[in-house]
């Protein structure tokens, strides 16, 4: 036992260093594409707006949404935009790319590192445009924590950033499952296209849906624990009870991870096979 610490911190400092090493590799890469690196943050940019701006355009004709104010709404809006951009700046490129790796053949290179493959595929490329957007995103997050009428101490906004970090998570682990079967199908995208689709049901309040549409979006396709359960953490009056179930969904979603990504490695052919 007592070795295990410090065998568990020489682990930790290795996939440290080496993340350290894809932040570096990202940054410089960016900068020589840097009329993309402009392209996306403007893109990004409008895309923010435009979710702020549905939503105001929407309260000018209603008081609440499902029963939500404009301010519990806002609080919404900018926790989905920080998971987004969280997403975007560590997981999506990664992503676009595993699929071209498993069609190619070329994932060996990352099955014989002596770090998890799925760490290494997941996270190797750091997106420094998105980088910045993640900057506007937390700026938009402060500005809606400001705006919102009642008081948030420090234990409620804590509480609220950790849900924000597991949202980050249930994202990364949805797209995931919509990726893997790529390893089966060889497909271009695996079903990442109908991932983008189920997505936008998490892209507003989960208490507009039907009843039954919210069981789903709490459950199977758990995409309410994204951005509307964060946001719910903050008014809700069973706080025990959402934590419960945003955790035990949790640990069903990365033992599932787990077991499949083992499954599509077993499944895998390389080139030189």
């Amino acid at each position: 036992m007592g070795g295990w610490r410090p065998k568990r911190k020489i682990v930790m400092k290795r996939y440290l260093r080496l993340y350290a090493y894809f932040l570096q590799f990202s940054f410089s890469k960016a900068m020589e594409f840097r009329v993309d690196f402009t392209f996306r943050i403007v893109m990004d940019s409008i895309y923010y707006l435009i979710q702020i701006a549905l939503f105001k355009v929407i309260y000018l004709h209603s008081a609440t949404i499902g029963g939500w104010t404009e301010p519990q709404a806002m609080i919404f809006v900018a926790s989905f935009l920080l998971v987004d951009a969280i997403h975007m700046t560590l997981f999506s490129t990664n992503m676009w790319f595993l699929p071209v790796f498993v069609n190619k053949g070329e994932l060996d290179y990352y099955l014989v590192r002596p770090v998890s493959s799925l760490f290494f595929l997941s996270l190797r490329e750091f997106s420094a445009n998105s980088f910045l957007n993640l900057i506007m995103a937390a700026g938009i997050y402060t500005w809606a924590v400001n705006e919102y009428p009642y008081s948030l101490g420090f234990p409620d906004i804590a509480l609220h950033l950790v849900l924000i970090l597991n949202g980050v998570f249930i994202f990364y682990a949805f797209n995931m499952f919509m990726t893997i079967p790529v390893f089966w199908s060889h497909s271009n995208r695996g079903l990442q296209q109908l991932g983008w689709q189920l997505y936008q049901l998490g892209e507003r309040p989960d208490a507009i849906y039907k009843q039954w549409i919210r069981r789903i979006l709490t459950t199977a396709l758990p995409l309410a624990l994204v951005a509307s359960f964060p946001a719910r953490i903050l008014f809700s009056e069973d706080r025990v009870g959402l934590l419960v179930h945003t955790f035990a969904v949790t640990i069903a979603m990365a033992l599932l991870l787990k077991f499949l990504w083992q499954k599509a490695l077993n499944n895998y052919s390389s080139a030189s096979s």
